[in-house]
């Protein structure tokens, strides 16, 4: 049974087969139920109308030899065969099979016969290897039985019926054979076509090729599987190349400092510094290195959790101005040193239900970048309230981004400046983690930028719904 049904093919050859059978068995049983209802009841009206046809001869009194010499001509006439006879005992002498008088007329049909009705009767007979339809049509006078009229017929058997079509049958069903056989194999290789091109597809991607496509015209649902197969393979292709990618950001960002590292710490090992001077050069560049590496770690652990479904925020009432003020008071000695002037106008009233960790931590990844890029200039940082809004805006004067830079700024490792050189370029991931928590704020975070006259990083976030 498992070799029968281990393609679909098979199973879809099955399904025609066992419907042709059942299409048979179903024509038969038609046949016969026609047969009974359509060529046996013919037969009986039949009898029936020549019945009272004949007993309409019939003017009362006992039968004369006038009407019996009508009977018999009739009789020789037709290929019914007919009698009338004034006591059904005498049928059984008339008959050309024997006949139980008990049987053929019992107290129940000659009460239907007194009562004018004509009886039938519908058994199977050796003699003609076949059922025999006959009619009892009472000849009645002042309610008394002076006779009846026996009318009968062998019915014929269905294949008799048949049998003129049946070479015609034959040669019509093996012509139809051939061509459900021609047409099912065209039919059976079309639907089961796309699924074996999807199946070899599919062991293509499993060996890590992704760039296959199914070209499947049809619009039914093994054309709408093969898009979203397409789909799914083109996503897969761009999650590889993303990963492939990411692997080869970390390992730029961890290589750079590793060598400073290694480089500098061997050096101080093989006492290669001079003097203590050159000694604690190499120190601080050894720490400066491990802490760069420290915050790559750490934001590629952050990124990892907010990316997972788990992850979940611990929320509190929170007064957005007075977080902002002391998350910015640690920027006052960096911002003197560059000698940038920083503004800032908060709406004390602004109340937001969040994390607190997690909100100060995106305005530090922003505030990181503002200075960063930031020669000359100021920062400007604004909160404001809109409707059942507050609104975030941090700004600088600093180098700006370029339009075709600014859609992906928020891509993980994503820099405008690929040479990513140690002075001004931080671990990239500083937006793509103030975006994710900002949107598991349910809010949005839009950069608006200008190359050389600056950036604007807006944050809109919910405010907090006291009830």
């Amino acid at each position: 049974m498992k070799f029968l049904t281990n393609s679909l093919a098979k199973k879809m050859w099955l399904t025609v087969t066992a419907s042709i059978i059942i299409t048979i068995l179903y024509s038969y049983f038609l046949s016969y139920l026609f047969y009974e209802k359509i060529y046996v009841e013919n037969v009986r009206e039949s009898l029936l109308t020549e019945g009272r046809s004949l007993s309409s001869e019939y003017e009362g009194g006992p039968l004369t030899e006038e009407l019996r010499e009508k009977i018999d001509w009739y009789n020789s006439k037709s290929e019914t065969e007919v009698f009338i006879v004034s006591n059904p005992r005498e049928l059984s002498a008339c008959l050309p099979f024997e006949i139980d008088y008990q049987t053929l007329i019992g107290e129940e049909e000659r009460e239907e016969l007194l009562n004018g009705n004509a009886v039938e009767k519908l058994g199977y007979e050796k003699r003609f290897d076949r059922k025999i339809m006959g009619v009892i049509i009472p000849l009645l006078d002042d309610n008394r039985l002076q006779g009846i009229i026996y009318l009968y017929v062998p019915l014929a058997k269905i294949s008799e019926i048949t049998q003129d079509f049946a070479y015609l049958w034959f040669a019509a069903a093996m012509v139809f054979t051939v061509i459900s056989i021609i047409l099912g194999t065209i039919l059976v290789k079309k639907l089961t076509k796309p699924l074996l091109d999807m199946k070899a597809a599919a062991d293509h991607v499993s060996k890590g090729h992704y760039d296959i496509t199914l070209n499947i015209d049809s619009k039914d649902e093994i054309g709408q599987l093969a898009n979203a197969f397409n789909h799914m393979s083109s996503s897969i292709q761009k999650e590889d190349e993303k990963k492939k990618d990411f692997l080869a950001n970390v390992s730029h960002e961890l290589r750079t400092p590793i060598s400073y590292v290694k480089g500098y710490s061997e050096a101080l090992i093989s006492e290669m510094a001079e003097s203590e001077e050159d000694r604690q050069k190499y120190l601080q560049l050894i720490l400066r290195e491990s802490k760069r590496m420290e915050r790559l770690v750490g934001d590629l652990l952050d990124l990892s959790k907010l990316e997972s479904d788990e992850y979940k925020l611990e929320k509190m009432p929170l007064p957005l101005g007075q977080l902002i003020e002391d998350a910015i008071e640690k920027y006052k000695p960096i911002l003197r040193e560059k000698n940038l002037d920083l503004q800032y106008r908060l709406d004390p009233e602004v109340i937001v239900n969040g994390d607190e960790g997690r909100i100060e931590q995106v305005i530090q990844n922003i505030m990181d970048n503002s200075i960063r890029y930031t020669a000359e200039g100021r920062i400007m940082i604004r909160l404001s309230q809109e409707k059942d809004k507050c609104v975030i805006e941090i700004g600088d004067t600093g180098i700006g981004i370029s339009e075709e830079h600014l859609s992906k700024i928020k891509q993980r490792f994503y820099r405008v400046n690929k040479g990513r050189t140690r002075s001004d370029g931080g671990t990239g991931l500083g937006l793509a983690i103030a975006e994710k928590l900002v949107k598991l704020h349910q809010g949005e975070l839009t950069v608006l930028s200008e190359l050389n006259k600056g950036t604007t990083v807006r944050i809109v976030l919910p405010l907090f719904e006291i009830r």
